[in-house]
């Protein structure tokens, strides 16, 4: 009904509350419509008598005052209860990830893996639309991941759909969650299976284009790239300091000053000048 294919088991649960909130919307539907074309039917105008007139009925008051509370109050339940266990970090984690949200891409940390340098295994990219320029957060398949959210510079969101799962990244405000993703979601072919990831809250001009690639592997296959990483660490661009809160460059000024429409000095003007400025034509110029 509209969600991916879950690879989590919170993803699960998160799908079983969305089906079972359809079922009862389609139960109170059809006992909705079915009392209303009962009514139609058994109450049609049959002669130009008029019907007996009643103030109120109260069974009747009284079953659509209480029906739609326990429909509510069902609903909150299962709401309530699945929340709970999708906000549930007490579960030891196999992989800790700090993601920190920046304009307009993301940094993914291995904290808990350090490599040849003494830092922790990172990968970072750029706003870009082409897969092969995304950043790629790779996991292993039958683990629990851990996720610390951060941002330096404005409210971001980590979504991943086929978590069916979506956490709002804050600045000054760390969020975390964490996942047990699904054995066999790194499919059957060498190099796992990638998902699609993004930024779901508005966060500036190239908000659309702060996009990033899950890759879910094997156990065996996550290990090997980890030591490659920590071998080889990969050279990471301007990532934003998150303890200064320095923002990134915005692209959309340097798009604009290449272009020449930005804000560049005139051919001609010494550096320092003011620009000079014309002047405004007089009432006779006019006429």
């Amino acid at each position: 009904m509209g969600l991916p294919e879950p690879i989590t088991e919170q993803a699960e649960r998160v799908l079983t509350l969305w089906q079972g909130s359809w079922v009862a919307a389609f139960a109170v539907g059809i006992l909705t419509w079915g009392l209303i074309i009962w009514a139609i039917v058994a109450y049609r105008k049959r002669s130009d008598q008029l019907p007996p007139q009643v103030r109120y009925n109260m069974p009747i008051e009284a079953l659509y005052t209480v029906l739609p509370i326990i429909v509510i109050s069902v609903l909150f339940y299962f709401t309530a209860r699945d929340q709970a266990y999708l906000m549930e970090t007490d579960e030891p984690a196999d992989v800790h990830v700090d993601v920190n949200g920046f304009q307009w891409s993301w940094q993914f940390t291995y904290e808990d893996e350090i490599d040849v340098n003494g830092n922790p295994v990172s990968v970072a990219g750029v706003p870009s639309t082409s897969r092969d320029e995304l950043p790629v957060l790779v996991l292993p398949s039958d683990s629990v991941v851990h996720f610390d959210l951060e941002s330096p510079d404005v409210i971001h969101s980590f979504w991943i759909p086929a978590f069916a799962f979506k956490m709002d990244v804050i600045p000054g405000h760390p969020n975390e969650f964490q996942v047990k993703i699904k054995p066999g979601t790194e499919g059957t072919e060498p190099g796992g299976t990638d998902y699609a990831g993004r930024c779901a809250e508005l966060c500036g001009v190239d908000h659309s284009r702060m996009l990033f690639t899950l890759r879910v592997v094997s156990p065996e296959e996550y290990q090997q790239w980890i030591d490659e990483q920590k071998a080889n660490p990969p050279e990471l661009p301007t990532v934003p300091d998150l303890e200064e809160g320095t923002p990134a460059p915005d692209p959309g000024l340097d798009t604009a000053q290449d272009s020449g429409t930005g804000s560049e000095p005139e051919a001609g003007a010494e550096e320092g000048s003011e620009p000079e400025s014309r002047p405004e034509a007089t009432e006779e110029e006019g006429q």
